[in-house]
């Protein structure tokens, strides 16, 4: 088997924060790291390098929108994909996201199995959990 993915998590919520990462350890075998800040989220992604970035739409202090674009201005971190997670269900609101530039948006609330086939199916990994 190869190496696992590895997730950032950024997310202001810890109850999500924790949903998040038990559904994508248990569910796909990833490893996840999280941030409870867009700030810390941008130190994180440098440190970690992480496979791909789920990123909260709605923090206080620095949102995902504005994280995400601090995100595409570091060299380092810029090629990698960064899902939003939004409680926005229009496809207005969605397109505004994907105009920014995100690889993809997932609306909350999600269900753990459904979590991780919507990640591997924006970002075309396979769940080797699976197969």
């Amino acid at each position: 088997m190869t190496n696992p993915k590895r997730v950032l998590v950024i997310d202001d919520d810890d109850g999500v924060r924790e949903i998040i990462q038990i559904c994508l350890e248990a569910a796909a075998g990833w490893e996840v790291v999280t941030a409870a800040s867009g700030q810390e989220g941008l130190d994180l992604a440098q440190a970690e390098q992480p496979d791909a970035i789920l990123l909260d739409v709605m923090m206080p202090e620095m949102d995902g929108p504005t994280t995400f674009r601090k995100l595409c201005a570091i060299p380092e971190i810029q090629h990698i994909p960064t899902i939003l997670l939004t409680a926005k269900a229009k496809i207005s609101e969605k397109e505004q996201f994907i105009n920014l530039g995100v690889t993809g948006v997932i609306t909350k609330p999600f269900e753990a199995q459904d979590l991780v086939d919507q990640i591997c199916a924006i970002l075309k990994w396979e769940n080797e959990l699976l197969s």
